[in-house]
């Protein structure tokens, strides 16, 4: 049987695809949220850990210049993303996890089920779908630092507390801000977060 690790935020989208994965195929299926991954992981040991990056919160999770591998155990745990090819910044955060497997998340149960499969055998599975919209996304124009502040700051977070939380200045929270503006050629704050998601940076 093989063992999978579903990672998501949202413990409702969670819970269904570990239905959805008991049903389909011969799986031992555990669910976690990002701040029980690397626990979970430790103690499991699962054959694939399936990671979703377009939920809720995944940016403050695991921070801007971080992979899901840095939220994980040091033993080398098989990964398979779910993405979507229309986020062509999900895509590159997926791709920056160096993930074995990635999967378009408007294919099919079956197609899941079959990337799972391969990825816990050692081998690499990646969608068409997917494979061609990274090459044609545009390369992200921020800093890991610059959207680390951006993802506080699509959560709502204010100057004060971006700053506390990254333990930065307050002005240079601003300055940071203040180039996010500039590089997405956003009209402030608002439109920046608007137009950083809707290219799945954040």
């Amino acid at each position: 049987m093989t063992k999978v690790l579903v990672l998501h935020s949202v413990c409702l989208v969670r819970s269904a695809l570990a239905a959805l994965l008991r049903c389909e195929g011969d799986f031992e299926v555990t669910t976690a949220g990002w701040r029980a991954a690397a626990r979970q992981a430790e103690f499991l040991r699962p054959d694939v850990v399936v990671v979703d990056l377009d939920c809720p919160g995944v940016s403050d999770a695991l921070g801007a210049d971080a992979g899901v591998a840095r939220l994980l155990p040091p033993s080398p745990t098989p990964l398979l993303v779910l993405a979507r090819a229309d986020l062509p910044g999900t895509l590159r955060r997926a791709l920056r996890t160096q993930a074995l497997g990635y999967v378009d998340k408007d294919g099919s149960p079956a197609r899941l089920v079959r990337a799972i499969v391969k990825v816990a055998a050692g081998e690499r599975f990646i969608d068409a779908t997917l494979a061609s919209a990274f090459m044609e996304a545009d390369p992200m124009p921020l800093s890991p630092r610059e959207l680390s502040v951006l993802a506080r700051a699509a959560e709502g977070d204010s100057i004060a507390e971006i700053a506390r939380a990254l333990h930065l200045a307050s002005g240079t929270v601003r300055n940071y801000m203040a180039a996010v503006t500039r590089k997405t050629g956003a009209r402030n704050r608002i439109d920046a977060i608007r137009i950083s998601r809707r290219a799945g940076w954040v």
